[in-house]
């Protein structure tokens, strides 16, 4: 582990032991309503692992790192410009994804230029922003 997970770890810890000091029935009734949170969200992760897993099958990792990687930054990042607001993704969806897709080879550039136009209101959702500001 890094250092920076260590630090995360110690000082989850030690504001855990400070809260049951303080209170030890609302720091139990947090960590029951805290289960229960991530209880409802275990279908939503489990469906991200799902659709990344999905779209890097369809899309192999040799196609991503040719279009996405450090042989024409340029042309790498208009592209994936224009794929990213075209496309209609949560975000919870995309960044998983953009680190797939940069771990697989694609550059960091035209990846945070997918994830930028990806996350605005594109294409797709224009029309219904356009409806809803009227």
């Amino acid at each position: 582990m890094d250092i920076f997970t260590l630090g995360f770890w110690f000082i989850s810890i030690t504001l855990m032991i400070f809260s049951l000091v303080k209170s030890k029935k609302k720091t139990f009734a947090a960590m029951k309503k805290s289960k229960g949170m991530m209880g409802s969200m275990l279908a939503e992760i489990v469906a991200i692992i799902f659709l990344i897993g999905l779209i890097l099958t369809f899309i192999p990792p040799e196609s991503i790192e040719r279009v996405l990687g450090s042989s024409n930054i340029f042309f790498s990042t208009v592209s994936a410009a224009l794929v990213g607001s075209i496309m209609l993704i949560p975000a919870f969806v995309a960044f998983p994804l953009v680190g797939s897709f940069v771990g697989v080879g694609a550059s960091v550039v035209p990846a945070v230029a997918f994830l930028t136009t990806l996350t605005m209101v594109g294409v797709v959702t224009f029309p219904l922003e356009k409806r809803s500001s009227v």
